[in-house]
């Protein structure tokens, strides 16, 4: 079915302590989720309303999407409407969407349902129906509130467009609607009640922004890197971002710091974005005698930037000297403070080769690690 929808973002989020329409939710802003599950249901268009000094983030946040304008907003939520709808190029009986940027959860079953409802009615809204047992009062409890029959109204709410324009003509001037379906309703119109969906909740307070993050559908992958450097002369050696003074030091292009190289390129492969030559060329001068912790903090930032998370790290030492033991808590601590996990999510152990191979030979120090990581679905 051929169907628009209005985004509207334009308001200031100031009880989710601000811009919550351009915060990240799961490695994207927020009104991106609604545009791109609109786009992908078949929305065309989808018009996005935001204030009108955001016109450029809105550019910023949906870059790489098509099929999506940007127009200002007003004062007032309605107003903001009032512009999306106006903005819509298409047939008064087409359906048209309105959402709310701060529900960013939806899902593709919704938009048909409301769709589907749609044929015969003035529109349609998604909701669920109260559970909870519903007081009224202040300090005090004054009355129980019989919840039959009683909905909680979500967004998207559907509408035939030339329909929502005309009801919005008859609204009355200095009176703010709190949703689309009572403008409809007040206009005369029949509006129906779709199932909604409990994810498309409403971020309003900076903590319903975790809650999202947990309602995100995430993969578990884990990924492992290896890394190898030769002795030479030297007084003391970097491992796992800690100097150990000894009577030698491991010869590379950066610090050498094995440990961490090691867990960069697991921290790496685990999100399939190739290797540490990649990122930091070991041909570029820049990186001669680099702090290795620079890599690992790289690597966790672009973690983050596609909405991961790191859940734990393990390494491995392959030395028959320096002793690690005497340094371990301190490397487990240096690492959990790079990468911000608990002291208990970071392991470092060693082992020799019983004097076997080139680490068994005093030639060279290998590590390996392993990452864990979570990134949405």
């Amino acid at each position: 079915m051929i169907f628009a929808g209005v985004v509207v973002a334009a308001g200031s989020g100031s009880r989710a302590g601000g811009d919550k329409q351009w915060r990240p939710l799961g490695g994207k802003p927020v009104v991106r989720w609604s545009v791109e599950a609109l786009l992908n249901a078949g929305a065309a268009p989808v018009v996005v309303v935001v204030a009108r000094d955001s016109l450029g983030r809105a550019a910023e946040a949906l870059a790489g999407l098509s099929g999506w304008i940007a127009v200002a907003g007003g004062a007032e939520r309605a107003d903001s409407v009032r512009a999306g709808l106006a903005a819509v190029d298409a047939a008064e009986t087409t359906p048209v969407l309105v959402h709310d940027a701060a529900r960013p959860l939806l899902g593709e079953a919704v938009i048909c349902r409301l769709l589907e409802a749609l044929p015969g009615a003035d529109g349609a809204i998604a909701a669920l129906p109260v559970s909870d047992t519903l007081k009224r009062g202040g300090e005090r409890i004054e009355t129980t509130v019989d919840r039959a029959g009683l909905w909680r109204a979500q967004t998207p709410q559907a509408f035939p467009l030339g329909r929502l324009r005309a009801a919005y003509a008859a609204w009355p001037a200095g009176k703010t609607p709190t949703d689309e379906a009572a403008v409809v309703e007040r206009d005369g119109g029949v509006v129906r009640l779709v199932e909604g969906d409990p994810r498309l909740m409403k971020l309003t307070y900076p903590e319903d922004f975790a809650m999202a993050e947990a309602l995100l559908p995430r993969q578990i992958r884990v990924g492992t890197g290896f890394d190898v450097h030769r002795w030479g002369p030297g007084e003391a050696v970097w491992l796992c971002g800690v100097e150990i003074p000894h009577d030698q030091t491991l010869i590379g292009h950066s610090d050498a710091d094995a440990g961490l190289h090691a867990l960069t390129d697991a921290l790496l492969g685990a999100m399939g974005d190739g290797d540490i030559g990649d990122h930091f060329p070991p041909t570029d001068p820049k990186w001669k005698g680099a702090a290795s912790d620079q890599f690992l903090i790289h690597a966790v930032e672009r973690l983050q930037a596609r909405g991961g998370r790191l859940v734990n790290v393990d390494v491995t030492l392959i030395c028959e000297r320096p002793k690690v033991k005497p340094h371990r808590l301190a490397m487990r601590e240096r690492l959990a403070a790079i990468l911000a996990l608990h002291l208990d999510a970071v392991s470092v152990k060693a082992t020799t080769t019983e004097m076997l191979g080139f680490t068994g030979r005093g030639e060279g120090l290998a590590a390996q690690a392993v990452a864990t990581i979570e990134l949405p679905a």
